[in-house]
């Protein structure tokens, strides 16, 4: 086997995905304390064509070096927007008519396998420990939960959001 080169992945530029019909998805940070945590959210939402990443709270902002460790250039492609709380931020999407997803283990949450999305949809991710805070969890629509079967209690968010991200795209695929 041989790996393809950056030639034969045929990426698009800058410009080109700037003019990209995106998936009309918007990824909300609640209080996400790691730089590299949301470095690689600002990565896996240039995979997957994500409109946009809202970041709340004490979610630190680009441009920062330790951002760009894990982004490497996705903060240049994927458009951004700073609210003072997920809240605030909810309640903007709301507005817009945007579905408010929350992935969380609560008790009236469902699987994600058994999620249908609705477009558009706000995905709200929270706090590497205290999770999506309880009055955004109040304000979401659905409450999704990804199933696991190991000793842990949970993923890193920004795995989730990777299994969120192809988990929908290959939903609206088939």
């Amino acid at each position: 086997m041989k790996k393809k080169t950056m030639g034969e992945l045929n990426r698009l530029t800058v410009s080109e995905f700037h003019l990209l019909k995106k998936q009309p998805t918007v990824i909300v940070l609640d209080n996400i304390r790691s730089l590299s945590n949301i470095g690689s959210f600002f990565r896996t939402a240039d995979a997957f064509a994500v409109e946009a990443i809202y970041l709340c709270g004490i979610t630190a902002t680009p441009p920062h070096r330790e951002i760009h460790k894990t982004a490497l250039g996705a903060t240049e492609t994927v458009h951004w927007k700073y609210f003072n709380s997920a809240l605030e931020a909810v309640k903007a999407l709301r507005s817009e008519g945007y579905l408010i997803a929350a992935l969380e283990q609560a008790h009236n949450s469902i699987s994600l396998h058994d999620f249908k999305q609705q477009l558009p949809t706000a995905y709200i991710f929270g706090n590497e420990v205290d999770g999506v805070s309880e009055e955004v969890l109040d304000a979401s629509d659905v409450i999704l939960e990804i199933p696991q079967a190991g000793t842990k209690h949970s993923l890193n968010v920004s795995v989730c959001a990777g299994i969120l991200l192809w988990h929908i795209t290959v939903s609206n695929i088939n």
